[in-house]
């Protein structure tokens, strides 16, 4: 089953914010951010602005009709600055104008003076500063302090991961205009319609059952929009709500890179021991996480490092700790993996350390130390249907690993300038939210008097075909074709309470609603049939379209069921709810059973290092995955392929960069890269390890969004091998992105 949205995309129909036709006289809304990332405003003058012909308003915080106020987790972040900024790009003032060009100009005519303050931009100075944004959390598991006496090895180092620009094709944008009874309906590019909704209700003052969100799809999110499309949101709703007009915004790409935040860079320190037979016996490590003016989801995203932190290895002794971080940055936020790679970067980099000092492959290590069965995960979870050692394995076979070992030790030894590095990244990923309570869904699901199928859920469809698989969900139940069923877009009237289209949860939780709602009607239909041929329900069943009677055909077709149930005066519409069973998380102990199943994988990525230039190709990415019973493998080979490139680009090249006053200076595509096809492996082979997917996946068809992009992280390390295999005196060090010019430094350091 391919895609459903792949037609309309490729031929430029699928309708996006932009392409909403506007209604006549909708007003265009600007921003103005803040020039200087930390001070006080001394003064704010928009009379000129407001003067200017064509401008309708200005509005500042004391425009809000509500409160100004846009945390989501925690209350400390402003829709509008007042009285300080605390990052560059900040909001200040809203200018609403008959268009976009004469709200540009009138940004020029605002006076603003800001006395500038001392931007903090690092995570440690923050920590020695006392400037968190919550307090630290730490997961332990065994006694560390003990454990170190024990260890025949012990090994320290230093990891750096930066951030990362989302860079959706569709940036940030809204288009709010009232309708009837003082209410008001918003298209928002969004991942969570209902965070935009319940932050609009606060913004504006007014109930959320009088503020429609709609959401039709997104050209991309990546995390990027599942809390911070709700501030933009706002402004638009709150000048559409005092002005009574439609008004949209659809940011500038120069502005959504300065005003957005990004994945958190994260400074960490780690200490690992090992026995003489290469058991990890203990781990430490303490993580600073840069989150930049307010928390956003920085809180849940140090959580889900502190979850993933000692990825798919089992350590009895750990101690993790994690602190996040107040800097003057834009409000670091939520991106694919959700701080799940920060975490297992760190403890990837402990192994690499060891590796070197041992002076063996990091390998061995790696697969001495794979979870299975029955192990404790730090957080108290207990490890079950374990497959990566499993996926090694297979790995193993097909790729024949230790082959391409050889290879790569032969190529190195008969080249002076080129040299290749291999490396193996495994993974385990946790998959729920883990705020427990975000883990439920509904789904509304209409069957029309043609037959017709209308299904309506909180999954937004964001290019990662969300909306295909809850078609087949429908399809299937039903036994129709599935050009039979439309999805609706995702609109906060017809579902409510939604959580946000993340955490890899989006087709398990929205999709196991469907297949409720489709299942209660499935029984109402066999009942009708029944009827209609004089026999018990039970004996009935649909396939192709057709009745079933004890597994014979009869002449009652789709149609005519539906007409005849109908006419019966039977429901034709049910609701769905699922909530995910059996999880728990009790931060009060830091244990507990958050992840409904985990997801397994392996990758062999080889690259080939140019010593002259320190450029680097990536040869090979070779993967046996853990997809369980994939409902549509040609999706989900895509999600692989997709987030491996997109995990390479954060670990080589997409270097966010901020001077010393916290000016963003990697604020184009011209000064901000991302992978290209040149970039994109030369082979990517993706292989399904044969398993059996877990109950509480949607028709046992695991979540394939995020895991993959750590995949990625082993082109850091096999470049790291390389340098070395050129450079034998290069002290290896972590520190991501490992850009060409890094490389060609450590290509000649001596020491």
């Amino acid at each position: 089953m391919n895609n459903i949205d792949s037609i309309n995309h490729v031929r430029g129909k699928s309708v996006y914010l932009d392409d909403i036709p506007v209604q006549k006289g909708t007003l265009h809304a600007v921003i103005l951010g803040s020039p200087v990332a930390h001070g006080k405003i001394l003064h704010l003058n928009i009379s000129k602005a407001e003067a200017l012909q064509g401008v309708v308003k200005v509005f500042t915080p004391k425009d809000i009709t509500g409160i100004n106020q846009i945390g989501g987790i925690i209350e400390d972040e402003p829709l509008f600055a007042d009285g300080e900024v605390h990052f560059n790009g900040q909001a200040v003032a809203l200018v609403v104008a008959k268009d976009e060009h004469t709200a540009r100009k009138a940004l020029k005519l605002i006076d603003l003076k800001i006395e500038e303050h001392e931007a903090v931009i690092d995570p440690r100075t923050a920590k020695e500063k006392g400037l968190l944004l919550i307090p630290p959390r730490t997961f332990r598991l065994g006694d560390v302090a003990s454990a170190w006496s024990k260890c025949d090895y012990i090994f320290e180092g230093k990891a750096e991961s930066g951030g990362q620009e989302h860079l959706y094709i569709e940036t940030q944008g809204a288009y709010a205009y009232p309708v009837d009874n003082g209410s008001i309906k918003i298209h928002s590019s969004t991942q969570g319609p209902t965070a935009v909704q319940k932050t609009i209700s606060k913004v504006l003052g007014i109930p959320m059952n009088r503020i429609e969100v709609d959401v039709a799809r997104l050209g991309g999110g990546f995390g990027g929009k599942e809390d911070q499309a709700s501030g933009f949101a706002a402004m638009v709703a709150l000048a559409s709500f005092v002005l009574q007009k439609p008004v949209k915004l659809s940011l500038h790409r120069l502005d959504d890179m300065r005003m957005t935040g990004k994945r958190h860079p994260y400074s960490s320190d780690f200490k690992i021991g090992l026995s003489k037979d290469l058991k990890i016996l203990a781990y430490q490590t303490t993580l600073y996480q840069n989150g930049g003016a307010a928390a956003d989801l920085s809180p849940a995203i140090m959580e889900r490092t502190l979850f993933h932190s000692t990825n798919c290895y089992f350590i009895p002794n750990t101690e993790v700790t994690t602190y996040s971080c107040k800097t003057n940055l834009p409000p670091n936020t939520a991106f694919r993996g959700f701080g799940g790679p920060q975490g297992m970067f760190v403890i990837e980099s402990a192994i690499a350390k060891a590796a070197n000092e041992l002076n063996i492959p990091a390998k061995k290590i790696q697969e001495r130390n794979f979870l299975k069965d029955n192990d404790e995960f730090p957080y108290g979870q207990i490890a079950k249907s374990v497959n990566i050692g499993n996926c090694l394995n297979s790995a193993n076979k097909l790729f024949e690993i230790e082959k391409t070992e050889k290879e790569v030790a032969e190529f190195n030894s008969k080249n002076e300038q080129f040299k290749k590095g291999m490396a193996l990244m495994p993974i385990c990923f946790g998959i729920s939210f883990t705020n427990t309570s975000m883990n439920q869904a509904r789904a509304l699901v209409h069957i029309y008097q043609d037959g017709s199928i209308g299904v309506s859920t909180g999954a937004i469809e964001m290019g990662q075909g969300v909306n295909t698989k809850m078609a087949q969900i429908a399809s299937k139940v039903f036994s129709v074709d599935i050009k039979r069923v439309k999805l609706e877009s995702t609109n906060t009237s017809r579902v409510a309470n939604t959580s946000p289209t993340a955490a890899s949860s989006g087709a398990d939780l929205n999709g196991n609603a469907v297949l409720i709602a489709c299942n209660e009607l499935l029984k109402r239909l066999k009942s009708s049939a029944a009827k209609m041929l004089n026999c018990n329900a039970d004996e009935i069943s649909l396939k192709n379209e057709l009745v079933l009677k004890n597994g014979q055909a009869t002449d009652i077709g789709w149609e005519k069921l539906i007409m005849t149930t109908h006419l019966s005066r039977i429901s034709l519409t049910e609701n769905g709810h699922y909530s995910t069973p059996t999880i728990f998380f009790d931060k009060t102990k830091e244990k507990g059973h958050p992840f409904a199943y985990h997801v397994y994988g392996t990758a062999i990525v080889t690259i080939t290092l140019d010593c002259l230039r320190g450029t680097y190709e990536i040869d090979d990415v070779l993967i046996v995955h853990d997809f369980g019973n994939s409902i549509n493998p040609t999706i989900d080979k895509g999600q692989v392929e997709g987030a491996v490139v997109q995990g390479i680009g954060w670990v080589t090249m997409e270097e966010i960069a901020f001077n010393k006053s916290g000016k963003l200076l990697s604020n184009s595509l011209s000064t901000y890269k991302v992978p290209d096809i040149y970039s994109a492996p030369k082979v990517l082979d993706c292989q399904p390890l044969e398993t059996e997917g877990p109950d509480f996946a949607i028709l046992k068809s695991k979540a394939v969004g995020e895991p993959p992009f750590m995949y990625g992280i082993g082109a850091f390390f096999a470049i790291q091998n390389a340098i070395k295999a050129f450079n034998p005196n290069y002290k290896i060090d972590f520190d991501a992105p490992l850009t060409p010019e890094k490389v060609l430094m450590r290509l000649y350091s001596k020491a």
